[in-house]
């Protein structure tokens, strides 16, 4: 045996325990680093998209923001509802899919607590049909369906109204208790606004949103009706009421780029426009 391992039996013991303590320090030191400098670190901001064109667009942004260092994640939706709800309970940072009358409306019924923060694109609504190919061929007692929420159902019997297939109490946003002349004895159906291009197959036409239009695969050309570029039902971008952050007005300054732009001309063809 060793003089030093009889004169000090319990050295190695001390060592590896010293080395331990220092370990253990160490290792204490860096988790609080790392905890300080948390805040620093951006997380990804969540951007509430409905499936479709608007999801296609935020993909376009996602990849513009990324050179300017803004790291988005997008979420779709198959509904109109939810996307208000998220972000109403801070879930998204912001959402991209309705026009200012239905956001004014949801904020009017349910209470939200979020704000418009500027245009995206108009999706034009149009009148679709797989049996006509003008609405002089519509017969009387047909039914036509339109969309099941209040401003985009307001919205399609508008359209009908213009095109001479109703007469409407003046109102800002119609319903159907305010027709007041239907000489064809039109029924109207409401449905689920993404179920309506199912239902082309049941209705002699249907009023229907382009981005459900281009969803289902049905091109927007062979509308019997379209609005105009004047339409004042442009989409709009939503925020929390409290909304401020630089990041948040950056992602909104890069979608209304010329780039992006650009991307939504040569992608849609007139389908979609800027509204900015």
């Amino acid at each position: 045996m060793h003089p030093d391992d009889r004169k000090h039996p319990f050295s190695k013991i001390k060592e590896i325990d010293w080395n331990f303590i220092t370990m253990l320090n160490l290792f204490k030191v860096l988790t609080l680093f790392l905890l300080s400098i948390a805040p620093l670190v951006a997380a990804p901001l969540k951007v509430g998209v409905t499936a479709g064109p608007h999801a296609i667009i935020m993909e376009k942004v996602k990849e513009l923001a990324k050179t300017e260092g803004i790291d988005i994640q997008v979420i779709e939706f198959n509904d109109f509802i939810i996307p208000n709800v998220a972000l109403n309970d801070k879930e998204l940072d912001i959402n991209s899919y309705q026009h200012q009358p239905f956001l004014d409306e949801q904020i009017k019924t349910r209470g939200y607590k979020i704000k418009s923060a500027g245009k995206t694109v108009l999706m034009p609504m149009g009148i679709y049909s797989k049996t006509l190919t003008k609405l002089s061929e519509l017969k009387d007692n047909s039914k036509i369906a339109i969309p099941a929420d209040p401003t985009n159902g307001g919205r399609a019997l508008k359209l009908l109204e213009r095109e001479g297939l109703l007469t409407l109490k003046p109102s800002h946003n119609p319903s159907i208790l305010d027709i007041v002349e239907n000489p064809k004895k039109l029924t109207i159906l409401e449905i689920d606004a993404p179920q309506l291009p199912r239902t082309l197959e049941d209705v002699q036409a249907a009023v229907i949103n382009t981005d459900w239009v281009l969803l289902a695969g049905v091109d927007p050309t062979l509308a019997l009706a379209i609005e105009d570029k004047n339409s004042p039902y442009a989409n709009v971008f939503a925020v929390g009421i409290d909304e401020n952050r630089p990041e948040v007005k950056k992602l909104i300054e890069i979608y209304q780029s010329e780039k992006t732009k650009e991307f939504i001309n040569e992608k849609f063809k007139g389908a979609v426009l800027p509204a900015w």
